[in-house]
């Protein structure tokens, strides 16, 4: 893929963006409505686009890419919790919090699936629902902990039986076993996984609308952890990897376009379930994700 084709990708999901933002301030969407295409998103054509992505002949050289993405995803994630304990000591516990989280866990399953189905395909979307995986698991253990200071047996217990890990489950099923899905449920599943992409931008444009665009730019700690999610941590996932040898363009630039990804889009949430700064965590969220449509296509042209 050439530069020219990864900035027209990264131009049409702005596009999309833009148009959940202007259909959120015309009152065409409101938040009941992001709510409403929210549980369509997560319950049915995110994990239609995950099941089609895994129906593929199986082949070990695949399965070793799987391995490999698997590998970095735990490190990246474990890194980040090391980055996240040692970066902002000197901020207040509400901010702490919050900036802990955002460095850890990416937007790897809204924008993330979409920018890789949008860039490299099936096997994007294949090698990115298994950071999807991982980032789920740290999420509800290490995620609910950074704002509690403890588990949550029953929200690790839902994760695992959210439908996006069990559209996995299915997936590698059919990917290991000789399972070929019948033509009809092969097409209605490759139409609604269609249909992510769009949806994702809409609702991701219609909540940056929320945001009061005054407040948006203000705070040094804005600033100090958007250089760590959108710049430091995909040029040290690129270099990392170019040192350990990985050429292949397509696992090397899905590892790095996961890590490139904005803060996670369930930040804000997880703030105000468990006691977080919520405020500070939807500017955050804004912020990186209207920033990330330069720095995204910037560092994949490294790749």
């Amino acid at each position: 893929m050439n530069d020219y084709t990864i900035v027209n990708q990264v131009i049409i999901l702005f596009f999309l963006m833009a148009a959940g933002f202007v259909a959120k301030k015309r009152d065409i969407i409101d938040n009941n409505t992001i709510k409403k295409l929210s549980e369509v998103l997560v319950r049915i054509t995110l994990p239609a686009m995950i099941i089609y992505s895994y129906n593929r002949q199986f082949s070990k050289e695949l399965l070793a890419k799987g391995g490999i993405m698997l590998a970095y995803s735990l490190a990246i994630h474990l890194f980040g919790i090391f980055l996240g304990s040692v970066l902002y000591r000197k901020y207040p516990r509400n901010i702490k919090d919050v900036l802990k989280f955002i460095t850890i866990y990416s937007n790897c399953g809204y924008m993330g699936l979409p920018v890789l189905e949008a860039l490299y395909g099936q096997t994007g979307v294949f090698l990115g629902s298994i950071y999807v995986t991982v980032f789920n698991l740290f999420t509800w253990t290490n995620g609910v902990m950074i704002f509690t200071g403890k588990g949550d047996v029953k929200s690790i217990k839902n994760a695992l039986l959210s439908p996006g890990i069990i559209a996995i489950f299915i997936g590698l099923a059919i990917f290991f076993f000789p399972v070929k899905l019948p033509y009809p449920v092969l097409k209605t599943l490759e139409i609604l996984g269609t249909m992510t992409t769009p949806l994702s931008m809409l609702i991701i444009g219609a909540l940056i609308a929320n945001t009061e665009f005054k407040s948006l730019f203000s705070g040094s700690s804005l600033y100090y952890s958007t250089v760590i999610r959108l710049i430091l941590l995909p040029l040290l996932t690129l270099a990392v990897l170019k040192i350990a040898g990985i050429t292949d363009h397509v696992l090397l630039g899905s590892c790095v376009a996961t890590a490139a990804m904005p803060a996670a889009a369930n930040t804000a949430v997880f703030a105000e379930r468990y006691g977080g700064d919520s405020i500070f965590a939807s500017r955050v969220v804004a912020f990186q994700t209207l920033l990330s449509m330069i720095t995204i296509p910037a560092i994949l042209i490294l790749v």
